[in-house]
């Protein structure tokens, strides 16, 4: 019977997390130097307001003609982004922070100016406006998406993994409460969802809850470096992004799971062993199941991402990105900051 695992497999991850540490360390520094070099994340027209504008040309033109078209119709701060592979009839996405009424001849003047700067056929696929007011709300309450998910994961694997589910509840209503409330004195939510993360760390660590602070770390991880590599590539951070991001929380947080409940039970069973020996165990007995799982999800995504077309190709990219990490992280990551806990609390 083929087996992708063998039996009695004794690979030392914890052995290798210090090269983990390595590589994640590394990789945070990467999005953080991305994040300043490009003040911020590169928000789509979802969260900073603007007009969006996918258009289609019958042959092959110069970005630098399309800006000059538009220019012409007073269109300020263009960013052309292309939008499918086809060389003979490309398609971009045309992002500009004015906005501009989408009614009457709108589309016909779009049309007829590209088609003058650029000599070729245009077709105006689907335009979108969204208000400054509404983008920054938008941005405010995919940031809480994300902290809150995280926060709530952080809770859940508390009660059931340490039995402390009044404590890390008490927590986690102190951490929501205070974050809506200095959102509705207009603080900046980026500030209050950092400083509300380091408070949840050092709860965590005063409260002895370590495993949640060992999933919430790992997820934080993910999503911190999955974002740092989109802003890498220059893609947009919209609506369908942070729906991708919300998705690889989910992923990661049942892989790690997984794994800490095998730690859990080799605890019991295994208590002669080092808890060194423990992860290790617990780690290798579960990995055929996170191999299988992660190829095949794999697959999955990458045919989106190959044949999906341009509409959804951020979304899956998103998530070929937050999966694969997100597998990493359980195994290197979440586990081994059990081990890293018991060695800080001894000393």
């Amino acid at each position: 019977m083929f087996q992708v695992i063998k039996p009695n497999t004794k690979i030392n991850f914890v052995g290798a997390s210090k090269y983990a540490y390595i590589a994640s360390f590394l990789l945070l520094v990467f999005t953080v130097v991305m994040l300043i070099y490009n003040n911020g994340p590169n928000f789509g027209v979802d969260f900073t307001g603007g007009t969006l504008i996918q258009v289609k040309f019958d042959q092959p033109v110069e970005t630098k003609n399309i800006v000059t078209g538009l220019s012409k119709l007073n269109f300020e701060n263009i960013t052309v982004q292309n939008f499918s592979d086809s060389i003979a009839s490309p398609e971009y996405l045309i992002h500009t922070d004015s906005l501009k009424m989408t009614e009457g001849n709108f589309i016909e003047k779009i049309e007829s100016v590209l088609s003058a700067s650029t000599g070729a056929k245009t077709e105006v696929r689907r335009t979108e406006m969204v208000g400054p007011a509404i983008g920054k709300e938008l941005q405010n309450q995919a940031m809480q998406a994300i902290f809150f998910s995280l926060l709530l994961i952080a809770i859940y694997i508390s009660g059931r993994f340490e039995q402390r589910w009044i404590q890390s509840g008490i927590v986690g209503g102190i951490l929501i409460a205070a974050v809506l409330l200095l959102a509705f004195f207009k603080i900046n939510m980026f500030i209050i969802i950092l400083m509300a993360f380091i408070l949840t760390i050092i709860l965590f660590w005063k409260l002895n809850l370590r495993y949640a602070m060992g999933a919430t770390m790992a997820l934080a991880h993910d999503v911190f470096i999955t974002v740092g590599i989109l802003t890498f590539l220059g893609k947009e951070i919209s609506l369908p992004i942070v729906a991708a991001l919300l998705t690889i929380i989910g992923y990661s947080l049942n892989d790690t799971i997984i794994i800490f409940d095998r730690i859990r039970e080799n605890i019991r069973k295994k208590s002669k062993e080092s808890f060194t020996n423990i992860i290790n165990i617990s780690i290798n007995e579960t990995l055929s199941r996170t191999i299988l799982t992660s190829t095949t999800t794999l697959l999955v995504v990458t045919v989106l991402l190959i044949f999906g077309g341009g509409i959804i190709y951020d979304f899956t990219l998103t998530l070929v990105l937050g999966i694969t990490i997100g597998t990493y992280s359980s195994i290197y990551i979440a586990s081994p900051i059990l081990l890293l806990w018991k060695k800080l609390s001894a000393k």
